[in-house]
């Protein structure tokens, strides 16, 4: 942690909040601003986190990924998909196209309820209208679903819209003041780590801190610090307590705008989820 205080410290540039920017000039100032400090990637290589940008922790990650830590949960995972509730419906019945092939434009702005929906948020939504208990958000049996629909759009890339509605664009800038505010006893932001000190190593020469776009494409992901799959909001709530910053509950809007504002930086990269990460 000590070296990520003086890594951050040492490289904390604030990028210039300017919430009238577009989501168009955000996403090529982003992409732009990486492409930069790292011309020998490609867009597509952004899926891969910081094993697109750390040779030696690449390849362990590679020996890991031949035999994958999550199979049992994958297969559990369709299991779930496939058990009828107690009314013999499916979750294929609650989502476009039988659940195939639509994550890669989750999350989405519903312009009738007037928020951002994530795809957890639509899984609960289901259980409760097919009379069953809503799951735990983070972890668990819906993270398991979850990451079913996100295998089932393997390779689509990513394609979060921000229609050009007032509520929907004061949401995107909701996540997007989030993702550079500074919080916390140690005062940092998610910027400062993923933007500002991108490609910088932290605790052990095997760890890099990972670039923003691409972030969401393989989550849910596996971790080794949790043993098992969970969510992008888990991690958010990981980060702000590394931070020593009260967490956001899981869902709540303000995870929901900066998960919207932070997938719509990864458009046009292929999802690849589950990923496998330290």
């Amino acid at each position: 942690m000590k070296k990520l205080i003086i890594a951050a410290a040492a490289l904390a540039i604030a990028l210039p909040m300017v919430s009238q920017a577009s989501p168009q000039s955000d996403l090529k100032k982003f992409q732009s601003y990486y492409n930069k400090k790292f011309p020998g990637l490609k867009l597509s290589d952004y899926a891969d986190g910081s094993y697109a940008l750390n040779k030696t922790a690449r390849s362990s990650w590679e020996a890991i990924m031949e035999f994958p830590p999550y199979e049992a949960e994958l297969e559990k995972a369709e299991k779930a998909w496939n058990t009828p509730f107690k009314n013999g419906k499916t979750y294929a019945s609650c989502f476009k196209n039988g659940g195939k092939g639509i994550a890669q434009n989750y999350p989405y702005w519903d312009a009738k309820k007037k928020m951002v929906k994530t795809i957890e948020l639509e899984i609960n939504e289901c259980r409760k209208k097919n009379g069953e208990e809503p799951y735990k958000y983070k972890k668990g049996p819906l993270v398991l679903i979850s990451a079913h629909l996100h295998v089932m759009a393997a390779g689509k890339k990513t394609n979060v819209t921000v229609p050009n509605d007032k509520a929907a664009l004061k949401a995107y800038n909701d996540g997007k003041k989030f993702f550079f505010t500074k919080r916390g006893q140690l005062n940092f932001s998610c910027a400062n780590c993923h933007y500002d000190s991108v490609g910088m190593g932290i605790q052990t020469a095997n760890q890099t801190l990972s670039p923003a776009v691409g972030h969401t494409t393989h989550f849910p992901s596996y971790r080794h610090k949790w043993g098992k799959i969970g969510t992008i909001q888990r991690r958010y709530t990981g980060c702000n307590k590394n931070i020593r910053a009260k967490p956001q509950k899981a869902q709540s809007e303000r995870y929901r705008n900066l998960q919207y504002f932070h997938t719509y930086l990864s458009n046009g990269i292929a999802l690849n989820a589950p990923g496998v990460r330290p």
